[in-house]
């Protein structure tokens, strides 16, 4: 159906128009008709715009046609101006009669801005003839000898990275937009407007002044303040320059600004929001945050590490997002709010919409199931606006600056959310933003910014990054087979959108100094795992599920205050429920001893206690030393990433060599018990067994890591204990009291030797053993109230008021599992499937630090690796 009307439709305007139904059908129009559209009106049919900015194109015969972005300029007298004005159909520069006009002034400096911006757009849409016309337009007409005054940033990020961009492209003989003509002119064009730039960073700091004359320079009595991103967004595009011209004083001239920021960072690790160009100091107020002022700042540390392979950048890295991790984002995990940069606290309750990169960054990071949350947030804004609002104020839950000049991160952020998970919803979500852009801003010209989303009231703007990055993320949103999309080499998109690569023979090897250091670096980028639907008592579906069917998905739309849609509703179950999210700490600071007791800190250990290895610390004496630990994102524990003063960098290992750790056995106990994995299975499994209404297809079998208490018997000891039952191999029954599900009271009934199971809650661990202890049990198995792991304990005095507990036991359970069991319970009690054993898996144990004991990693080498709280420290290794 799809391919018969689309063959009937000529112009592209209807193509794009037919792109909302073969949305919600799932179809994709056939090679053949698809392969006969021009790389123009491939982009009108699957991005749905282009086609509607007044242009008269049709799909017959549209490969001789000579439309391109850079001819929309030209149609409607834009060209050779820097902007579009899509109202009045006419272009726009710089506001000569008004220089203090800085939103307009700090972009548009007489130098053709969306022309050069839009460069690389043209290869995204697979348009070669519409990329050469451009190219030959910015030779031809683009001069930076102007006596404008543009910001160094925006300059450098729409200017200089398009002209990198498509410098890249042109030169490279290996791809199709390859010039034959071409000989290096616009790479020459970036060199003479990168030595323009250069006279900014004439400070006593290295920062640069926020803007310069392009012709006279930086001017007396300019402003002394700059932001964090204007001053820290600059390597990407200056160290490519230098790296493609050989002249090494832009990457170092970046270089040194970069790090006059970071060096200056606060004890909590953040980097504040403004900051004195000449002094260095930060400005009042002294906040910060993931948006405005800051946003790209962080981003070009991993962008530059990806494209250059530099480690320090990847340090600046780990080290920031651990620090906004901890620092910046709120209890529940979803949001990220504006602090004061040395103590944390929040300072404002605004999100702005700048910081909706953020989740794609996540993603790049690898990040991407705290990025999912955070793309939530963004997403209701959306729905709830038609539009992304400039400000939103989560306390007030109302936007406080109403305006959508047609910002890109939102889109960006879903494109990095669809390519990493693959799940449709995003899709979802780019219809929508397709659909309100259509509706809200499409007119005859182009698109319009929006002054006021309550009332659709129109500016008329089009700033050159709608198709340098709104429309360029939208239709790589839903162009499978882009080139970009397939291309795992290690270009980055700048923070301008800008496509940039490096050839290998620019590339700087690590030294073989730093090489020894760091040994090499494990970085982990994990593959995305599927949210897997439960039914209401807990059991495992079986169902893979998209992210609209995860638990917190109603939470984070209420944190908007928006009233539930259809879109919602489609993924509403009667089985469903919703959660109120709790996140695990990210990073935490602690300060270690042996068996975990209360000691004085030692800022500055001696080489004593801590010495320098060649491929990382050895720690002698633990006594007294603060650590940093980072939670590591394939889910496998932490990692130390700060002893004392110094910094654990990727690739090291800290080796433990404190002899206090081989302490008597009693006071080990605190430290050594291990985690066990508990098997729990049915003893029976009828397949004659008639079906009932309601059967669930429950899972008869699963494993779970169960956390052991450090009073009690030892149940890593089982085998060898002949008086205790608790788990062992042939299987224990578990029970439980519907009439004390808590286990804190006495029990009405006798146990037999079984195990009981509890929730957590209303009275100590210790009371829930003893009660169980008393009514025959052989142990309990303790459902906790979340996920996090943790060894239930008890002081002496409560140790000994319990009396005997050598012979029963006490395991701590994640709350998924528990929840799991209780389903299994259930079942078996009302459909006769049998009775629900446990037993301990003694080849899955996950042990504390113990001598002789080993855990392995992915690659079989054989780790003896510290434990914090049942975490394995994944970068420790105990020598003792």
């Amino acid at each position: 159906m799809a391919k018969a009307v689309l063959a009937t439709l000529t112009h592209c305007l209807f193509v794009s128009l037919l792109l909302k139904v073969l949305f919600l059908l799932r179809h994709r129009p056939s090679e053949q008709v698809y392969g006969q559209l021009s790389g123009s009106c491939r982009s009108v049919m699957l991005l749905g715009i282009y086609g509607t900015m007044g242009l008269k194109v049709t799909c017959q015969g549209v490969r001789s046609s000579s439309f391109s972005l850079a001819a929309l300029f030209k149609n409607f007298e834009a060209f050779p101006l820097d902007e579009l004005s899509p109202l009045s159909c006419t272009g726009r520069g710089p506001d000569w009669e008004n220089p203090a006009n800085i939103a307009v002034n700090d972009v548009s400096g007489n130098f053709s801005l969306t022309l050069v911006d839009v460069l690389d757009t043209l290869v995204v849409l697979d348009d070669p003839p519409g990329f050469q016309d451009a190219v030959k337009n910015v030779i031809d007409w683009v001069s930076f000898d102007v006596n404008t005054k543009p910001q160094v940033f925006e300059t450098t990020i729409r200017v200089l990275g398009g002209l990198l961009s498509g410098h890249i492209f042109a030169s490279n003989p290996n791809q199709s937009f390859y010039l034959p003509w071409y000989r290096g002119q616009l790479l020459d064009m970036a060199y003479d407007l990168g030595k323009r730039l250069l006279p900014a960073f004439a400070t006593p700091t290295g920062l640069p002044y926020a803007r310069l004359n392009l012709r006279h320079g930086v001017r007396r009595g300019e402003s002394l303040d700059t932001c964090t991103a204007g001053a820290g967004s600059l390597m990407l595009e200056f160290a490519t320059l230098s790296r493609l011209t050989g002249d090494e004083r832009f990457e170092k001239a970046a270089y040194k600004a970069y790090f006059a920021l970071w060096n200056r960072r606060s004890d909590l690790g953040l980097v504040a929001n403004t900051i004195n160009i000449w002094t260095g100091s930060w400005m009042h107020p002294e906040v910060t945050g993931i948006g405005a002022g800051i946003d790209s700042f962080y981003e070009y540390a991993l962008k530059w590490y990806i494209l250059s392979g530099e480690v320090e950048f990847l340090d600046v890295w780990q080290e920031g997002y651990a620090a906004v991790m901890r620092h910046v984002r709120s209890l529940d995990g979803h949001w990220y709010r504006t602090v004061n940069p040395h103590t944390g606290d929040q300072v404002y309750s605004t999100i702005d919409s700048l910081s909706a990169f953020w989740p794609g960054l996540q993603v790049l990071g690898g990040d991407i199931p705290n990025a999912i949350k955070s793309h939530l947030i963004y997403w209701n804004l959306w729905r709830r606006h038609s539009g992304l609002p400039e400000v939103w104020d989560t306390h007030a839950m109302q936007a406080t600056s109403f305006q959508y000049p047609l910002r890109p991160e939102f889109v960006e952020s879903t494109w990095y959310l669809y390519r990493a998970t693959r799940d449709s919803y995003y899709l979802d979500v780019g219809e929508r933003i397709l659909k309100d852009l259509v509706i809200r801003a499409k007119v005859d010209c182009g698109l319009t910014g929006i002054k006021d989303l309550r009332t659709n009231a129109r500016d008329d703007r089009m700033e050159s990054f709608a198709l340098s990055e709104t429309l360029k993320y939208l239709y790589l949103l839903f162009d499978e087979e882009n080139h970009l999309n397939n291309d795992d080499s290690h270009y980055v998109l700048t923070t301008e959108g800008h496509i940039i690569s490096l050839p290998q023979e620019v590339l700087r090897p690590m030294s073989p100094a730093r090489r020894r250091l760091r040994r090499e670096e494990n970085l982990q980028c994990p593959a995305y795992h599927p949210f897997q639907g439960f039914v209401p008592n807990g059991v495992v579906d079986g169902l893979v599920r998209g992210v609209g069917s995860r638990p917190d998905i109603d939470y984070a739309r209420e944190l908007i205050g928006l009233r539930p849609q259809p879109l919602d509703e489609h993924y509403w179950s009667p089985d469903g429920w919703c959660s109120v999210p709790q996140v695990d700490p990210f990073a935490y600071d602690f300060i270690m001893s042996p068996g975990g007791r209360k000691v004085a800190e030692d800022p500055n250990p001696g080489s004593q206690k801590l010495q320098l290895v060649a491929d990382g610390f050895l720690l002698q004496n633990i006594t007294g030393i603060r650590a940093r630990i980072v939670s590591r994102l394939d889910g496998k524990g932490y990692d130390i990433t700060k002893l004392g003063p110094h910094a654990i960098r990727t690739g090291q290992l800290v080796y433990i060599n404190d002899t206090a750790l081989l302490m008597a056995e009693d006071e080990l106990k605190l430290v050594q018990r291990s985690d066990v994995r508990l098997r729990i299975f049915l003893d029976t499994m009828d397949p004659l067994l008639p079906a009932h209404p309601g059967m669930v297809d429950l899972n008869a079998e699963f494993h779970v890591t169960a956390h052991t208490a450090t009073f009690g018997a030892d149940v890593t000891q089982a085998k060898s204990v002949e008086s205790l039952t608790f788990g062992h191999a042939q299987g224990v029954r578990i029970q439980r009291d519907i009439t004390n599900p808590l286990g804190c009271k006495p029990f009405d009934q006798n146990f037999a030797g079984d195990a009981v199971v509890v929730w957590r809650g209303d009275c100590t661990f210790i009371e829930k053993l003893v009660y169980a202890r008393d009514a025959g049990a052989s142990g309990v198995i303790v459902i906790n109230t979340d996920d996090l792991a943790i060894n239930p304990s008890a002081n002496a005095d409560e140790v000994a008021a319990a009396g005997e507990l050598q012979d029963v036991a006490l395991v701590l359970i994640p709350h998924t599992a528990g929840k799991n069991i209780a389903a299994m319970l259930d079942t078996s009690g009302g459909f006769g499937y049998g009775n629900v054993l446990f037993s301990i898996d003694s080849d899955g144990w996950s042990s504390q630090p113990k001598a002789g004991e080993d855990k392995h990693d992915d690659r079989g080498e054989t780790l003896h690796v510290l434990y914090i709280n049942g975490h394995p420290l994944m970068n420790t290794r105990l020598l003792v």
